[in-house]
């Protein structure tokens, strides 16, 4: 077995597992396996591991780095893909993604909506919008990983709203792992709900809500998520590859 065959045979397989275990998940909550998106977050992979999960059926992966996404991207662009970017966006970085991801996640201040309006604008593209939400937010409203504090949640969807090439698409989280949700993912999760909920009062449209990864994509299904982002249980946990 060539090297090629044997990380498709390992891809499969893990990708086999999360399946069983998002359908699981759904059947226990009483939700159609539909109801679930699986992302498969591909960073520091190589885009030779992007096109395996292609050909196992994979639609939606996620970055988190523009530099090491976009020239994956690029490689890739021949492929029917979703791309999500995940990660904490600089406004230098916006206009380089907005070339190629198709949702960015981790909208969180009013400079980035405006950033990434006019770079959507630029290259004629519509981008959705998912809020992230810091469960964990300080004093300042930010979280350890970027975020704004539940409160925030209202200014910057109006933004999103007025702003040219962008769509609200939702809401998402990182569980965290200070303040009161830290080890309490599912008590997370269904704080986000709440926030979804609210969300949708006035803008029905915006029904994404991206929560849970690897080690607790359970309590993401049984919560309500509506995608899931998995990195190490379907990639593995590997060195970093060039």
């Amino acid at each position: 077995m060539t090297d090629a065959e044997g990380r498709r045979a390992e891809l499969a397989a893990n990708l086999a597992r999360v399946e069983e275990r998002i359908a699981a998940a759904c059947a226990a909550a009483g939700r159609p396996r539909e109801d679930v998106t699986l992302i498969v977050v591909t960073k520091t992979y190589p885009a030779s591991d992007v096109r395996i999960l292609h050909e196992l059926g994979v639609r939606h992966v996620a970055e988190n780095r523009d530099q090491d996404a976009a020239p994956k991207a690029a490689a890739c662009a021949d492929l029917d893909l979703t791309w999500h970017f995940v990660g904490q966006l600089q406004t230098n970085k916006v206009r380089s993604v907005a070339g190629y991801a198709q949702v960015v996640q981790s909208v969180d201040r009013l400079r980035l909506v405006s950033a990434l309006s006019a770079a959507a604008a630029r290259t004629g593209r519509e981008l959705d919008c998912l809020i992230q939400v810091a469960l964990d937010a300080d004093a300042t409203g930010r979280g350890a990983r970027g975020g704004v504090a539940p409160e925030g949640i209202a200014e910057l969807a109006a933004a999103v709203d007025d702003a040219p090439g962008l769509r609200l698409g939702g809401l998402m989280t990182v569980a965290p792992l200070a303040g009161p949700y830290a080890g309490r993912q599912r008590a997370a999760f269904d704080r986000l709900m709440e926030l979804s909920s609210r969300l949708r009062a006035t803008r029905p449209a915006a029904t994404m809500v991206s929560a849970g990864m690897s080690a607790d994509l359970e309590d993401a299904v049984a919560a309500g998520a509506t995608h899931v982002r998995i990195g190490t249980a379907v990639l593995g946990v590997r060195p970093r590859l060039g």
